[in-house]
């Protein structure tokens, strides 16, 4: 596959593992639980597939949750124990580089969050970031009718954007990204700084495949572009 520049108008991002360097912070948090057990081998790479493990029925019962009309309460309780979890003096880390390529992509293109994460903890983590005025539209988990895999947050930030679905840019470094986006008519950008993996990706019909996420200033921009500092204003969508 292969991304046609010409056709990108505006840029959908996922968060965990694309923008935020999540995947990484819990994998370390697992393994130092897993030192502990004298009988585990390997504990990091034992810690990165139990996570990669838990992602996917996380993935399933949103989907469930959707199909059934009962999503909000899902959310709901997730809201809770990110309330009851959360650490004022915590700071996830984002991707390195990510802050940059926003700043410059922010000058040329519109630009939105497309997250299956509660609203709480993804404005949370974008504004204590820094990241948040660099969106125009945030999509979560309840903005859409149905969250991703389908192609309603897509379609949704698409509209906030006034941008044609085909003309925009899904980048994610998950199978639910590349499906959600492909769906609403978008091209797609796989990252592999998440859990993600190439062969997965390209199964799924990503048009490319990056390394990392702050990889897309140099495929849109190229390598020599300077951006001025600025930003433009953000604003919520709700469901």
């Amino acid at each position: 596959m292969a991304l046609d520049l010409a056709r990108v108008r505006g840029i959908c991002f996922d968060v965990d593992g694309t923008l935020s360097d999540t995947d990484d912070y819990y994998v370390a948090r697992v393994s130092s639980w897993l030192r502990h057990l004298s009988f585990v081998a390997s504990p990091e790479h034992k810690a990165r597939r139990l996570v990669m493990w838990l992602e996917s029925p996380g993935t399933f019962l949103m989907g469930l949750a959707d199909r059934f009309g009962v999503d909000g309460h899902l959310i709901g309780a997730i809201s809770w124990l990110y309330r009851r979890a959360h650490r004022p003096g915590r700071l996830l880390p984002c991707v390195p580089g990510v802050a940059t390529m926003l700043r410059a992509l922010g000058m040329r293109y519109p630009m939105a969050v497309v997250s299956a994460r509660d609203e709480l903890s993804t404005v949370t983590f974008l504004r204590r970031s820094g990241l948040h005025s660099y969106f125009k539209v945030v999509v979560t988990a309840l903005s859409a009718p149905r969250t991703k895999p389908y192609p309603d947050p897509v379609l949704l930030a698409a509209a906030a954007m006034g941008v044609a679905p085909e003309s925009c840019l899904m980048v994610g470094d998950t199978t639910v990204d590349i499906r959600a986006g492909r769906a609403a008519g978008a091209q797609t950008v796989g990252v592999l700084c998440g859990f993600g993996e190439r062969q997965e990706l390209e199964r799924l019909g990503a048009d490319l495949i990056l390394q990392k996420t702050s990889d897309l200033h140099t495929v849109l921009l190229g390598p020599h572009f300077e951006s001025p500092v600025g930003s433009a204003g953000a604003h919520r969508a709700r469901g």
